[in-house]
């Protein structure tokens, strides 16, 4: 397998015993090891989607995972945020689900997104 930790690429070989790993040759650091050797056992991936969004200037908001999930949640994931709506206003970073499907991660905002005029006036007068 190529590692992916940084820019240089290292070819990864592992010698596996069912889901146990042995040994890893190819990589040139710790982390590429440790790498490797999750990508292999458990490999975990941060979801990138979207999710519907009320009174913003936009109808999709694009969202991330804040840290990596595992990657047999991932359609389980989209599943669940499908059923998610968030209301505009919103800011960047800002928490949109948390706990995603109990795994202590939280899914946040990729983007701000404004509210309609409509919203942004009755939050003046309110």
């Amino acid at each position: 397998m190529t590692c992916i930790v940084c820019p240089v690429g290292c070819q990864a070989e592992l010698t596996v015993m069912g889901k146990r790993v042995l040994d890893v040759k190819g990589c040139n650091c710790e982390r590429g090891i440790a790498y490797a050797e999750e990508e292999y056992v458990a490999p975990k991936r941060v979801l990138t989607t979207t999710v519907r969004v009320r009174n913003g200037s936009i109808s999709m908001l694009p969202v991330r995972t804040s840290k990596p999930i595992p990657r047999e949640l991932l359609r389980d994931a989209v599943n669940a945020l499908q059923k998610v709506e968030a209301r505009a206003p919103i800011e960047i970073g800002e928490l949109v689900l948390g706990n995603l499907l109990d795994t202590g991660v939280d899914v946040i905002a990729s983007r701000s997104v404004p509210g309609t005029r409509s919203t942004q006036s009755s939050m003046r007068d309110s």
